[in-house]
Parts: structure tokens; C-alpha cells; sequence
């Protein structure tokens, strides 16, 4: 049985990512329909993940750091290698444009002026680039099925909330538990503790779905068999 680990890994490299890759392409040809389908499908996402990010941003501020977001996608999407999900790389953009929004907040209190981070150049506070490359497995690496993809989606579901938040800032956004521990306003042994709680608990749902999937595996295959003899 693949890891937990093994199986986000899985998971994100490989689900939509056939549709993902073919809309991107025609983002990059210049076809506004697809552009408009590309900021509809991440624009809620990128506006809560600003919102949870515990700046203490109003939502005009979310608006405008949003708006800063996808115009630096519209003018660096040729950059992505997709080397990473499109949404991590969305997040990290997203989480950079918060940081240089906050800091431009700061310096206009003290009459300074405002410094922008350019995409793919490493961050030195945090070692942050927009673009990493991923030690994820690709498709040709691991094979997922469906239904294993379908399984994570029903365990996540099963979860609930908190941990439900945490997992998908830690796998799903790839925050560090620092930036965690300020989206929701906890220390890191907090986010910490938890996480590895509730990564314990999703391995026991996850485990049990499966035993539960083989069990429905050879249950259908006694009633095939019991049919060819009849």
C-alpha cells in the first residue's frame, strides 16, 4: 500500500492534469476563452488562500492582491514547466504578491517606496521560488487509477474539518508549517501536532477505504464467477 505521502504525490501530479495542460496551452496562444476559464476555475481559491493568510487584509485588499496575482500569470505563464501544479504555482505567486502588497502597506506608513519580487528568483527569507522543481513522481513514475484518486477525494470528505484546512494547506496550497501557523494564527508545534494527528487519521480512513474497495473487488468477482457457472 502506497504512503500517505506517496499517494498526495500521486494524487496531485496527475489529477486533470491532461485538461490543465491543454487549457495552458491555449492560454498561451493567446485564446481569451481560455483565460476566462482558467481565472473562473482558480479565482475563489486564490482569494481565500490570500484571505486565510492572516495579514489582516480587508477584501478589497484580497481583490487587489488578487488581481496583482493573475496579471503576473498572464505575464509569466510561458514561465510554468509544469514541474508542479498549476495551483501550487498560483499559490506561491498568490503568496508573494501578499507579502509584497503587506510590505508596500508598511513602507507607505513610513513614506518608503515599494520593492516587487520577481517571479523565479529565490526568496531569501524562505528559499521560495514561483516555480520549483518537484521530487513529486510523474504519471510515468506512478500509475493512480481513478479510483484511487476518487478514494483520497472520499477520505478528505470523511475528515472534516479542521484537519480537512490543514491537509490541503500543507499538500494542496505546499505551504511550510510557518506560513500555516499564520494563516491560522497557531504556532508552529500547534500545526505541528495536529497535522500529524490528523495525517494519522486520514491513513486510517484511507486504509479502511481500501480494505473496503478490495473486499467489494472480490465480492463482484464471486458473484462473475457463481454467474459463469450457472
Amino acid at each position: 500500500m502506497l504512503t500517505i505521502q506517496q499517494r498526495f504525490d500521486s494524487l496531485l501530479s496527475r489529477m486533470d492534469s491532461e485538461a490543465e495542460a491543454r487549457l495552458l496551452a491555449r492560454c498561451r496562444s493567446g485564446d481569451q476563452a481560455a483565460w476566462d476559464a482558467l481565472v473562473n476555475a482558480h479565482y475563489a481559491a486564490a482569494w481565500q488562500f490570500i484571505y486565510q493568510l492572516g495579514y489582516n487584509f480587508t477584501p478589497k485588499d484580497v481583490e487587489e492582491i488578487c488581481q496583482e496575482t493573475f496579471l503576473a500569470v498572464v505575464k509569466h505563464v510561458h514561465s510554468f514547466k509544469g514541474q508542479c501544479r498549476f495551483q501550487t504555482w498560483l499559490f506561491r505567486i498568490a503568496l508573494n504578491k501578499a507579502r509584497d502588497y503587506r510590505e508596500h502597506q508598511h513602507a507607505a506608513k513610513r513614506g518608503g517606496g515599494r520593492s516587487d519580487q520577481p517571479l523565479g528568483v529565490e526568496e531569501a527569507e524562505t528559499g521560495l521560488v514561483l516555480d520549483p522543481p518537484s521530487n513529486a513522481p510523474g504519471p510515468d513514475d506512478i500509475l493512480m487509477s481513478a479510483e484511487q484518486a476518487a478514494m483520497i477525494e472520499r477520505a478528505l470528505d470523511e475528515l472534516g474539518e479542521p484537519c480537512r484546512e490543514l491537509v490541503q494547506l500543507r499538500y494542496f496550497g505546499d505551504l511550510s508549517y510557518d506560513e500555516i501557523s499564520r494563516a491560522l494564527n497557531l504556532n508552529v508545534k500547534t500545526v505541528s501536532s495536529r497535522l500529524s494527528r490528523c495525517l494519522d487519521r486520514l491513513e486510517q480512513i484511507l486504509h479502511r477505504l481500501d480494505v473496503e474497495g478490495q473486499n467489494n473487488g472480490v465480492s463482484v468477482q464471486q458473484q462473475q464467477n457463481h454467474g459463469d457457472r450457472t
